[in-house]
């Protein structure tokens, strides 16, 4: 083979061998099946309307006051010789119990001087009865002249009056003897002592602050917008029939206890400042303790409370959260073919977190509470449950 040859068929030879190559290459290459991406789903969080009959609440807050709050004053002057155990700071007494003693012997003797007045202006009178007698008789058989009669006339009328007085007197002289003692007029407690044993008192002068525990009452604002969750006594006749009951709650102690009480009256005004109309619930009872709580700490007068007001039952309620809300009227909904739809609901209200809505739902619709951005109606979505549950079961 000549030098030329070689030279032509040495590459014609190598390139015949990569073709053959390729070719086997290709042909014994694995197929490649074209799949087209599947379209990524939105996740929503879902959760299953239950619609359930609801009793509505106001919340509200107040200081516990007592019903009455009276300063005892005396009716008459002199120095205490006595005072009842439970009259001091925070004691307890009892309707007519007595609270203390004034000295009385002044008052004896003024009860006997006007015994005495009385007595001798008995006798005054007995006398210028007879003698009016004695001169009517007289002038009946014309021996006694008409002055004298009239005289005798005179007489008898100064000295009836003079028994009416002295009657008055005793009976004055009686009141101020019995005014030397003092007596609770209410079940109570004392919220302060100013005087002691010993000391002088005037009439007027205060001595002591009680208050009423029989109940407590409690004032409590609520906002003009509030009135159409309750029934309350209104303002042209804040005291007409019973109100709602009330749930009590406080802190004392670390620990949370609860009372129960009455919405009893509606104040007559709304505050011209807060814009508030004050009702006033009443607690029967604040300072007895429950058998079955005997350690319970007394509603006593001066604690800070929160209250809720029950209000009329709502039916076929659906509690949302609200961050589930649209806007004011639209939520949406998951339907059973898995897309997402728009439903407009009527919002009863907004109460702290959650919305109480009617609504009418198709069967298989479930709230999507998921803060969607852009929401296409109809668009398919991938739901998840939620374990939302709403502030009433």
């Amino acid at each position: 083979m000549s030098k030329i040859t070689r030279i032509l068929v040495v590459p014609l030879a190598v390139l015949a061998l990569a073709a053959l190559g390729a070719v086997l290459l290709v042909a014994t290459s694995p197929s490649i099946e074209t799949v087209a991406p599947e379209r990524a789903l939105t996740t929503v969080r879902t959760i299953v309307p239950k619609p359930q009959d609801i009793r509505l609440q106001v919340r509200s807050q107040g200081t516990v006051a007592p019903r009455t709050e009276s300063a005892v004053v005396p009716e008459v002057s002199g120095r205490i010789t006595w005072i009842s155990p439970a009259l001091v700071s925070g004691g307890f007494f009892s309707e007519g119990d007595k609270l203390l003693e004034i000295e009385p012997r002044d008052y004896e003797m003024a009860v006997q001087r006007a015994r005495a007045a009385l007595t001798r202006a008995d006798s005054e009178r007995e006398f210028a009865a007879a003698e009016l007698k004695r001169q009517e008789g007289l002038s009946a058989r014309a021996v006694a002249s008409t002055a004298q009669l009239s005289q005798a006339r005179r007489t008898g009328r100064v000295a009836d009056a003079s028994f009416d007085e002295a009657s008055i007197a005793l009976e004055q002289a009686e009141r101020d003897l019995a005014r030397t003692q003092i007596f609770a007029p209410f079940e109570g407690r004392v919220r302060e002592k100013q005087v002691d044993v010993g000391q002088f008192v005037s009439r007027g002068a205060p001595v002591a602050t009680i208050y009423a525990t029989d109940y407590a009452e409690i004032r409590l604002p609520i906002a003009d917008r509030q009135f159409a969750f309750l029934r309350l006594p209104s303002l042209r006749n804040p005291e007409a029939g019973a109100g709602p009951k009330v749930r009590i709650l406080s802190d004392f102690g670390g620990r949370r206890h609860e009372w129960t009480g009455q919405v009893v009256r509606t104040e007559g005004e709304i505050d011209a400042r807060s814009r508030m109309v004050h009702v006033v619930a009443r607690v029967e009872h604040p300072y007895d303790a429950p058998e079955d709580e005997p350690d319970k700490p007394p509603l006593a007068v001066g604690l800070f409370v929160h209250a809720e007001i029950e209000g009329p039952v709502v039916e076929n309620v659906i509690v949302v959260p609200r961050y589930a809300m649209r806007d004011d009227a639209h939520i949406l909904v998951v339907d059973s073919d898995e897309r997402l739809r728009t439903r407009e609901v009527e919002v009863l209200r907004i109460d702290r977190d959650d919305v109480l809505i009617r609504a009418t739902l198709e069967p298989g619709d479930r709230l999507c509470v998921s803060p969607l951005q852009v929401v296409v109606e109809g668009m398919p979505v991938n739901a998840m449950a939620d374990d939302f549950e709403g502030a009433r079961s």
